[in-house]
């Protein structure tokens, strides 16, 4: 206890310290340091100076995973000789791990880490995973024997055990890469400073772009250059690229601004738990006055960089953790004693599950693009005038949509629904998540009709591709809706001390989808008579692809109608009442124009509904 004291003690008068520092006009006001641990001057880092290096990062990663996402399907079949299904289910399941790990590497970030060191080190192993990748595509032994005829030789348990490590180091980097790469860019512009704050907005626009234009080049170049050439290729590009980028990265080193780990939320919300129930156990009452709740006598909160958060009434149960049972217990124990803050940050993640649980679906029907919608296209007359289109590359028809929508939507739409709603973004954060998942439904129904008027076609005869263009138009419009909607919830609804946390749990969404879509195509290729009989087989046109599509349409209907129950009755940090940030923070919110996440949910819902 007395070395958690001092360590206290010494951090208190650190940051007095930095504040006295960062009085000065040239130093950030945010507790950014350098690399040397010195209060970051804004003439010498972050802002611009430091951005491109992040952004290019975040391009390589995104070229080098779609690369292996688009094209895993078809090296899994082709080369490691596995059925369709299978293939699909092991994609999904990879796909699912890595952004499942981004609880990990926020938690390693927020806890030990911070943000650059996390970055950087999940970068190594991801370019590593790129390596091995590479090698089970040039060397001959990694793969079993070309198949001449039907039954191909199966991949011998050490060729799949080299690819999946392979593939888990990726996934690994990918987890530890992601729910730190955004808020390190952000963490390069002091936001108290308007020139900083305005150029924050901006590098998120190119952050952006850089997303999309690293799933582009992916899904296009990538597939052409494996096409062309051969999975060497296709892979060990990429792989060139990842490596390339670590060194960018670490290039700009003497260049960022530094947040210190704040410590694990997770921690404190196991310690809010145990000392709730510890009191519900001993018969403490029920908390009648806030003042009865503990809270540290200081301006800042307890928590390392976060600012305080004022008592509600919502999850009763929770203050127990806060209540101040012995005038003589060590106030410096948080698994005997919590703070406020610390409650009412446990309680805001709480409140955020039940939207989080009722989105998950729409990752379900996402799933998709890079599994049976690829395989789907590989059945489809895939020329275009004088362009043919690998199969392997239609996902590019819905990350298109999401570049040509939201500068559409944001210079079109939102005017007009601003002025219908009086909101500043047009819709609120959860109107936009209930519109995106209501479009999913139609892009789920759009590839059940067209993959069964395929299937009812003569066998000479090939549809065009361009049928299944409505069905990657809606899919990626509903993702356009609803992970911009999630982004923005769960940034606004986030505490100081759980950015991180809650920027992983959005990831995860993806993750999680990827894992159930795998359940799912297990269950019915078990209900069904497996990959040889079931609706899911090795030959498509054999296969009831569609009857998997209409159950995707009835779970997103259904997920719909629970998520606008969910949506009505929902209250945010404030309880209805608005944000519990205090009045700067309330200011620096309403420069942001964000979406208002921390009001009543059953006011930000009612004009979608009606």
């Amino acid at each position: 206890m007395e070395v958690q004291a001092r360590q206290r003690s010494i951090r208190v008068i650190s940051e007095t310290n930095m504040k006295e520092e960062a009085t000065d006009s040239t130093l950030v006001t945010n507790g950014c340091v350098d690399y040397k641990g010195r209060i970051a001057s804004k003439q010498t880092t972050g802002g611009w100076k430091a951005s491109p290096f992040i952004i290019v990062n975040e391009v390589a990663e995104r070229l080098a995973f779609f690369a292996v996402a688009v094209n895993m399907v078809g090296y899994l079949v082709r080369e490691m000789h596995q059925p369709f299904p299978d293939a699909a289910t092991h994609v999904t399941d990879w796909i699912g791990a890595a952004y499942v790990l981004t609880l990990f590497g926020a938690f390693l970030a927020d806890a030990y880490l911070g943000r650059f060191r996390t970055i950087i080190i999940f970068s190594v192993i991801y370019a590593l995973g790129m390596v091995l990748l590479t090698l089970s595509a040039t060397i001959d032994t990694m793969r079993p024997p070309q198949c001449t005829r039907r039954p191909c030789v199966p991949s011998t348990t050490n060729q799949k055990l080299f690819l999946y490590c392979a593939l888990a180091l990726i996934a690994l980097g990918t987890g530890g890469i992601k729910p730190c790469v955004s808020s390190f860019g952000a963490d390069q512009f002091d936001e108290s400073d308007p020139s900083e704050a305005q150029k924050k907005y901006a590098f998120f626009n190119w952050f952006f772009f850089a997303i999309n234009m690293g799933a582009l080049l992916g899904i296009t170049l990538m597939v052409y250059i494996q096409d062309e050439f051969d999975w060497a290729w296709g892979f060990g590009v990429p792989t060139a690229a990842m490596i390339t980028s670590v060194v960018i990265l670490a290039a700009g080193f003497m260049r960022y601004r530094h947040q210190k780990p704040m410590g694990s939320a997770f921690t404190r919300f196991v310690q809010v738990l145990v000392v709730a129930v510890k009191n519900n156990v001993r018969g403490v009452g029920a908390v009648t006055d806030a003042n009865d709740l503990y809270e540290v006598n200081t301006k800042e909160s307890d928590i390392f960089g976060a600012r305080k958060l004022c008592h509600t009434k919502q999850y009763k149960f929770l203050d127990k953790a806060a209540i101040i049972t012995d005038q003589d217990l060590d106030e410096t124990n948080r698994w005997k004693i919590c703070t406020v803050t610390q409650v009412e940050e446990f309680k805001s993640f709480v409140r955020i599950l039940p939207i989080w649980a009722s989105t998950i679906a729409l990752a379900i029907s996402f799933a998709q693009l890079s599994t049976y919608f690829i395989i789907q296209a590989g059945t489809t007359d895939r020329k275009l005038g004088s362009l043919t289109i690998p199969a392997s590359s239609s996902p590019v028809f819905a990350v298109l949509n999401a570049l040509l929508v939201v500068p559409l939507y944001e210079k079109l739409a939102v005017p007009y629904l601003r002025c219908r709603t009086g909101h500043p973004r047009g819709l609120t954060s959860l109107q936009r998540m209930g519109a995106g998942l209501f479009v999913s439904i139609l892009a789920m129904a759009s590839a059940a009709l067209v993959e069964a008027k395929r299937r009812g076609m003569a066998p000479s005869q090939k549809i065009s591709i361009s049928w299944l263009f409505p069905q990657f138009f809606l899919i990626g419009l509903a993702e356009v809706f609803t992970y911009v909607g999630q982004l923005e919830f769960f940034y606004d609804e986030a505490t100081d001390g759980t950015r991180s946390i809650s920027s992983a749990m959005f990831l995860s969404e993806i993750g999680i989808g990827s894992w159930l879509s795998t359940a799912i195509v297990k269950a019915i290729a078990g209900a069904t008579g497996g990959a040889e009989e079931g609706w899911l087989r090795n030959d498509l046109n054999k296969s009831r692809l569609e009857y998997f599509y209409w159950i995707l349409a009835g779970i997103n209907a259904v997920n719909f109608c629970v998520y606008v129950w969910v949506a009505w009755r929902y209250k945010g940090r404030g309880g209805g009442r608005g944000s519990v940030r205090d009045e700067s923070a309330a200011v620096e919110l309403a420069a942001e124009t964000r979406s208002g996440g921390g009001g009543d949910g059953k006011d930000e819902f009612r004009s979608v509904v009606i």
